[in-house]
């Protein structure tokens, strides 16, 4: 019973890391916007969710180390530890298309750059607001209101 109340709420605090993750992304485009160089990077949303969910094939191939678990465990009712790095690995951060060519190789667009940031600031608004209704709803539904 537990399992269900939380896993919802399981789903979402891995949604809202990453997008802080790459919130923080799209802010380093926009500060690096005028570096000659700089090659705008993006992080795969999709990918990482599905690797921060365990849906992803490539890492179900992965073989568990001898007495444990392929995230590090030696039971089953251990509670993984890993860098949040680790689960942002660097397959999931790729490189922006570059749409408008600069003279200096830059290849941050700032207007696209500028609509993902309030794209993604919303979403993580929106994130934020249901784990706040949700953690309510279990707190009134402990309560007995």
């Amino acid at each position: 019973m537990l399992a269900n109340l939380t896993n919802a709420l399981d789903f979402q605090s891995k949604a809202l890391v990453l997008r802080a993750e790459r919130q923080r992304v799209i802010a380093s485009n926009i500060a690096n916007a005028d570096t000659p160089g700089y090659a705008g990077r993006d992080l795969n949303f999709k990918a990482a969710m599905e690797d921060a969910l365990g849906n992803n094939p490539f890492a179900m191939s992965l073989k568990a180390p001898a007495g444990g678990s392929p995230d590090g465990t030696t039971h089953r009712r251990h509670i993984p530890l890993q860098p949040e790095t680790a689960s942002l690995g660097g397959s999931k951060l790729d490189y922006t298309v570059q749409t408008q060519p600069a003279m200096d190789g830059n290849s941050v667009d700032l207007d696209r750059e500028r609509a993902n940031f309030v794209d993604n600031s919303v979403r993580y608004e929106a994130t934020l607001r249901f784990i706040n209704g949700s953690s309510r709803t279990i707190l009134s539904a402990i309560q007995g209101q």
